[in-house]
């Protein structure tokens, strides 16, 4: 942690008001310590896990032609206070964004029949993955 502007990220540039914005909830409040001395992996993502174990979160879905495939899960987002899934088929370089709600019966994805709500939810993913790459 960079201890004269308390940025939990080591950028000696940012004040923590500006530090890890987003990220804030993995900031350690303690100015003497790293992320890996509070018991984290050391990624700044504020959990105790081993990066190297973890495998993509994948799911089958059908198609509605029938088809079904294994998808990777890019992301899961909350916009205007729904839950939207970005899913990433196996052998395409094209994701679909759908609704997405869990519960104890499984995952439901819930086609997006409105262009306006669909182009919102488009652009907070494209944000999403901006950043990300």
């Amino acid at each position: 942690m960079d201890k004269e502007n308390n940025c939990c990220c080591g950028d000696d540039s940012l004040e923590k008001q500006n530090c890890c914005e987003g990220q804030e909830d993995n900031c350690c409040d303690d100015e003497e310590c790293s992320d890996d001395e509070c018991g984290g992996c050391g990624c700044g993502c504020g959990h105790d896990h081993d990066h190297d174990d973890l495998e993509p979160d994948t799911m089958m879905v059908t198609f509605d032609d029938g088809e079904e495939k294994e998808c990777l899960v890019l992301a899961v987002v909350e916009f205007e206070n729904k839950e939207y899934i970005a899913l990433l088929p196996e052998g395409t370089e094209e994701y679909f964004i759908y609704g997405y709600q869990e519960d104890e019966d499984g995952v439901e994805l819930i086609a997006i029949e409105s262009d306006d709500e669909f182009n919102k939810v488009g652009a907070v993913f494209e944000e999403l993955f901006d950043q990300e790459f």
